[in-house]
């Protein structure tokens, strides 16, 4: 684990990934806050273009809780059958839905607490929704970041909520809003985990990384 990054490198790190790329986007295809909580629900232990080749008809018939609930379980588990752990997600979005139904109205709630709440639902992903459809500068730490930040310096920590506290107290606050965002994909594309693609990395002179690849 690198030391913490210094207040100026940092705010030079996230001036090129901003000027690199202003407005990052998750790859998560969704349609409304609900169908967001879905998608980000099934994408544990899963890749994002997995789960939207499995979400891409689900959604045109069920992107609601109470359409999901009138799908049903079993037809439910139709569309997501290729996705890894489909059956408990399955249980657990038909759960979630009828929470939604029974207790919010059908609407997603926009707090942590709640969202956390529900089946399925952790501290990610609630981060994620909070993230992406409110605009919260809530960070979800999933294990790109996790890499990221420790191998570079811009956010250590000894576990995800050690990660995400790191971001919210050093990040500079101008550019907390797409932080994770920027941080994902700079993991997911560049900062792979088992060979880094450091001579395309466009924070290579600022990264303490010492085992730079060519």
């Amino acid at each position: 684990m690198q030391r913490q990054m210094d207040y100026m490198t940092l705010r030079e790190v996230f001036r090129r990934f901003h000027e690199a790329e202003a407005e990052p986007k998750g790859e998560l295809e969704h349609v409304n806050a609900y169908t967001l909580v879905v998608a980000v629900a099934l994408s544990a232990q899963a890749t994002d273009a997995g789960v939207n080749k499995a979400t891409r008809e689900l959604f045109k018939i069920a992107d609601t809780p109470e359409k999901m609930l009138a799908l049903g379980e079993a037809g439910l588990t139709e569309h997501i059958k290729t996705i890894g752990l489909f059956r408990q997600k399955a249980k657990n979005v038909i759960k979630l839905s009828r929470i939604l139904v029974d207790q919010y109205g059908g609407e997603v709630p926009n707090s942590r607490a709640a969202l956390t709440s529900l089946p399925g639902v952790g501290r990610k992903t609630a981060n994620v929704v909070l993230n992406m459809w409110w605009r919260y500068p809530a960070q979800a730490v999933d294990t790109h970041i996790f890499r990221v930040g420790n191998r570079t310096g811009i956010a250590p920590g000894k576990d995800v909520v050690a990660v995400e506290r790191a971001i919210e107290d050093n990040v500079p606050a101008d550019y907390q809003l797409h932080a994770h965002h920027w941080l994902i994909l700079h993991g997911r594309y560049i900062c792979v985990a088992r060979k880094p693609k450091c001579g395309a990395c466009i924070i290579r002179d600022l990264c303490p990384f010492e085992e730079k690849t060519l």
